[in-house]
């Protein structure tokens, strides 16, 4: 289900899952995958009568994003989410409000691209005619692994408890995050997660995303929220001896964090 920042709406349309790519030769290539929703009473009649004189067809939202992509001329998916709702809003006055999402596709090199990394950066902008509703930045994705530094012990032990204590465990853990800021940050923040990830010798995974927390709103005084959630991935040992593991069992630990100014 598809959320809003300015609340509940009774009706919303769109398109999902449109890919674009635009070629800045010869040193980049901008990729993303974008989302457009729309909500507003003069689509209310193709729901209820099926008249869609004010419908804007979602093929039509399709071909909107693709083509006005070279209309973009940067590379923040913060501007090019506002770019394509400013121009939507502006071309199709019966649009009361319009939110784009857009989840990079990353591919860096010179001359011969591959595929980035395992984070993907993500915006979500959501506008009315009075302006901007919410504009919010994230990376989703990060898969960080260390080889020691990780505590784990003192936690409640009843009849449940099995697992037993470590206090250096190879720590395996996935990682997204989102923010509040006016200004694009991605680069910074991604350098914050791995950064602290590398250094911090943590109690616990709690800990490790708190840490990542606070040192974005320390360091990057434009955010003004920063929400994280980390899936506990770390690796089961085969045997007692032996530095041998495999993936973990299905089950996996989620801890979620969100800090405000």
């Amino acid at each position: 289900m598809h959320q809003f920042a300015s609340g509940w709406k009774r009706n919303y349309y769109g398109k999902a899952d449109v890919i674009v790519y635009r070629l800045d030769r010869p040193d980049r290539v901008f990729g993303a995958t974008v989302t457009m929703l729309l909500y507003g009473d003069a689509f209310w009649p193709t729901y209820t009568t099926g008249d869609n004189a004010n419908l804007v067809a979602t093929d039509s939202m399709k071909n909107f994003i693709q083509w006005e992509t070279r209309n973009f001329l940067g590379t923040d998916l913060e501007a090019y989410c506002r770019f394509l709702a400013e121009t939507f809003l502006d071309h199709y006055p019966q649009t009361e409000g319009i939110q784009v999402s857009a989840i990079e596709i990353p591919y860096e090199g010179v001359g011969e691209f591959v595929p980035r990394g395992t984070e993907r950066a993500m915006a979500r902008i959501e506008m009315t005619r009075g302006g901007i509703v919410e504009l919010r930045s994230g990376l989703h994705g990060f898969k960080l692994l260390r080889l020691g530094g990780s505590a784990f012990t003192g936690f409640v032990r009843d009849q449940y408890t099995t697992l037993p204590e470590t206090t250096d465990r190879p720590l395996h853990m996935w990682l997204d995050l989102e923010w509040l800021c006016d200004a694009p940050v991605t680069s910074q923040v991604r350098e914050i997660v791995h950064e602290v990830f590398r250094s911090f010798e943590s109690g616990s995974i709690q800990q490790v995303i708190y840490e990542i927390g606070t040192k974005v709103l320390a360091d990057l005084p434009g955010v003004t929220e920063v929400i994280l959630e980390a899936n506990n991935r770390t690796w089961d040992k085969v045997s007692a001896e032996g530095d041998v593991y495999t993936e973990p069992r299905p089950p996996y630990g989620v801890l979620g964090l969100t800090l405000r100014r």
